[in-house]
């Protein structure tokens, strides 16, 4: 209220308006890509992420749908003689049930990987780091930050399929292609770009929960936990 004992109107409740007026869904996803400072405080406010979650699940899903079974086909034959096996042929009734199959695991993971991935956030600052805010909160924050690898990822589906490779992705290692085939190139290629991006979003979501936590310091905590896990998994990259 202001000094008469009023309640502000038009401009003069803007704070107001921009934490209690949610906006929908179409301009919660634009705002992720363009504005996640605003996102975010939205969520903060109120963390709804039913709809977003469903979202990046289903644009996740389709972009593997997308992908020709005999492209998978191909894919597991070079694997599987890689490793010094013999290939089998795919019965015709998983070809022709591949694309549901794999878009159904596909969604399962990334869901679960929000509501996994969440509740870490949650444990890391808002626990051990001592940050306010909820695992609703969290969870909010990560279900809009999937919408950039499940956009990015059905953009770039044309090109997977030009290029016969379902797991391409925009990483690190393509800017290192000159580095010679080993661990440190398997590091950078396991560091998707997609990934950088969202863990970029989540921390100022992290910094508009508490105020207190800096989007610095929730960048280099995200980004150096992405680092670790690159570390590891670029010993079982191909190279």
């Amino acid at each position: 209220m202001d000094q008469t004992g009023q309640k502000p109107t038009g401009s003069e409740q803007t704070d107001s308006v921009d934490v209690v007026t949610i906006p929908g869904i179409h301009r919660r996803f634009l705002d992720t890509f363009f504005s996640p400072a605003k996102m975010t405080a939205y969520l903060t406010a109120e963390p709804r992420w039913v709809t977003a979650l469903f979202l990046g699940v289903a644009l996740t899903g389709l972009q593997v749908s997308l992908i020709p079974s005999e492209i998978w086909e191909s894919l597991l034959r070079q694997q599987s003689l890689a490793q010094g096996g013999s290939p089998f042929p795919m019965p015709a009734w998983l070809m022709d049930s591949w694309g549901i199959l794999t878009a159904t695991v596909a969604a399962f993971f990334v869901l679960v990987f929000a509501v996994v991935g969440a509740g870490l956030l949650s444990v890391i600052f808002a626990f051990i780091l001592g940050d306010e805010g909820s695992y609703r909160q969290y969870l909010a924050v990560t279900a809009h930050a999937l919408f950039i690898p499940a956009l990015v990822g059905l953009l770039i589906t044309p090109l997977r399929i030009a290029t016969q490779d379902p797991q391409l992705t925009l990483n690190l290692g393509s800017f290192f292609s000159f580095l010679p085939s080993g661990y440190w190139l398997g590091v950078l290629t396991a560091m998707d770009l997609t990934q950088i991006w969202s863990s970029l979003v989540i921390a100022q979501g992290a910094h508009s929960i508490d105020r207190r936590r800096s989007f610095r310091s929730a960048a280099v905590i995200l980004l150096g936990m992405m680092f670790g896990m690159a570390l590891l998994a670029g010993r079982f990259m191909p190279t």
